[in-house]
């Protein structure tokens, strides 16, 4: 197996990876019961990151951070980690789950609207019908904050694997919150709660592999997406410049 390497992308640490390496590794944490999380890092997160300290940290401290998109995966490769793929958080949750159906592991669905993550896990288990439920939870989450009251229900539901679905940087800033007091392994997905229920459509693979899918996503939610895309990818372009250009003058 190709060994994980964290290139830093604009100071942000992102692993340059196959997906089965990732897989393989989170399978591994998914048994040993120890607090870690893992960051899936589209261009988006990645621009947030370079703009607010509290999110920069969160996604650094990180045990794993994901290329999520895939102009983070051309530069990677640009940058000599031929090996590196997406790996994509949809995609990291239904492998995962997939590996661990049979093997005990414990599964912790957190996150969405009301009802969204009940219908998750009602979906995955018809996918996989070994898997372990511990639990769904959609609590209100104003700050990033631990909240004894939601650190007991979690506890009480002793998960192996906690899914993590509040957004980004929002999941990113709970996770690193929560690492110190839960021995569980927490992945931030984003949107895999509504693309794997059916609530929202998911672009086609040819459209995700070509890294339109922004374009996609933007069309079906113009209002709640606008700035996302359309303010924050030129911006991500336009650092990557500046950064590239540093790059030549100190090789």
């Amino acid at each position: 197996m190709i060994e994980s390497v964290r290139s830093p992308i604009l100071n942000i640490g992102i692993h340059a990876q196959t997906f089965e390496g990732a897989i393989q590794t989170l399978t591994g944490w998914a048994f040993e019961r120890e607090g870690r999380y893992v960051c899936t890092c589209p261009v988006y997160t990645l621009m947030l990151a370079t703009e607010n300290v509290g999110v920069r940290d969160a996604i650094n401290g990180a045990d794993m951070v994901t290329a999520d998109g895939m102009p983070l995966v051309w530069i990677q490769k640009r940058r000599g980690f031929q090996h590196a793929e997406r790996v994509y958080g949809p995609d990291i949750m239904l492998a995962l789950c997939e590996n661990t159906a049979h093997q005990g592991v414990r599964h912790l669905f957190l996150g969405g609207e009301s009802g969204v993550a009940e219908q998750l896990a009602s979906s995955l288990q018809s996918r996989f019908p070994a898997l372990q439920v511990a639990g769904v939870l959609s609590p209100s989450i104003a700050e990033p904050i631990v909240e004894r009251e939601l650190l007991a229900q979690i506890q009480q539901t002793a998960p192996d694997v906690i899914w993590v679905g509040l957004g980004s940087p929002k999941q990113d800033l709970w996770m690193a919150a929560y690492k110190p007091v839960l021995p569980a392994l927490m992945i931030g997905v984003g949107a895999a709660f509504d693309f794997l229920t059916g609530r929202k459509r998911q672009a086609p693979l040819w459209v995700r592999n070509s890294g339109l899918e922004w374009m996609f996503r933007l069309f079906q939610e113009p209002k709640r997406l606008w700035r996302r895309y359309l303010v924050y990818n030129p911006r991500f372009v336009a650092a990557i410049i500046r950064e590239e250009l540093h790059r030549e003058q100190v090789i």
